[in-house]
């Protein structure tokens, strides 16, 4: 089984919907982002646990570890195993893999960063869907730094859209009506697109 293990870079939203994020892992040993939209709660979840931000009362992912936490047992890995229709699914492996369970990939995310977890994806869907940011080279280490999230905060709200400002809401909207093939399909052209710029 090829596993690829990744970090999270960071979120991104776009100006032109408040309702949809991109989460942005990092291949640990090479150039390669992956890029999982997930809702806004999902997206403030992990935020939060990343700036180290205490809420005043537990959030549902800080709940769920301190249920996981009070039986005993330990997150040791999330995987993101599969790609079907356009949606990512992820397991949460506990205890050395003594047992897992189905997640989304951005629940299982917030759980990880709670847990300290390490995050790993199986290789073709990596192959598959694994953009490398414009100027990075295959094995060349562009830092941590994506040229995509340093321009995102630049956007101009007033000048025209591009084709891919365009795909990019357009898929925003197919996630939030939660109409998965025809977001799978905008995604592969605004990929197409990002890695021909």
């Amino acid at each position: 089984m090829d596993k690829v293990q990744l970090v999270v870079l960071g979120l991104s939203a776009s100006p032109a919907s408040n309702s949809a994020y991109a989460l942005i892992l990092k291949e640990v040993d090479g150039n390669r982002r992956l890029p999982i939209i997930i809702g806004a709660f999902e997206a403030q979840a992990i935020a939060l646990e990343m700036e180290g931000v205490v809420p005043p009362r537990p959030m549902t992912h800080d709940l769920l570890k301190n249920l996981i936490d009070s039986f005993d047992s330990n997150l040791t890995e999330v995987y993101v195993n599969e790609l079907r229709e356009g949606t990512f699914y992820a397991k949460l492996i506990f205890d050395e893999g003594e047992f897992e369970i189905d997640a989304r990939p951005s629940d299982a995310i917030a759980l990880a960063v709670r847990f300290n977890a390490p995050i790993f994806v199986k290789g073709d869907i990596l192959d598959e869907t694994g953009l490398i940011p414009q100027g990075e080279e295959p094995g060349i280490d562009g830092g941590e730094e994506d040229a995509y999230l340093r321009n995102q905060s630049q956007v101009d709200k007033h000048r025209p859209k591009t084709k891919a400002e365009l795909l990019q809401t357009q898929l925003e909207k197919a996630v939030k009506d939660e109409n998965y093939e025809k977001a799978a399909l905008l995604r592969d052209e605004l990929r197409k697109i990002l890695e021909s710029s």
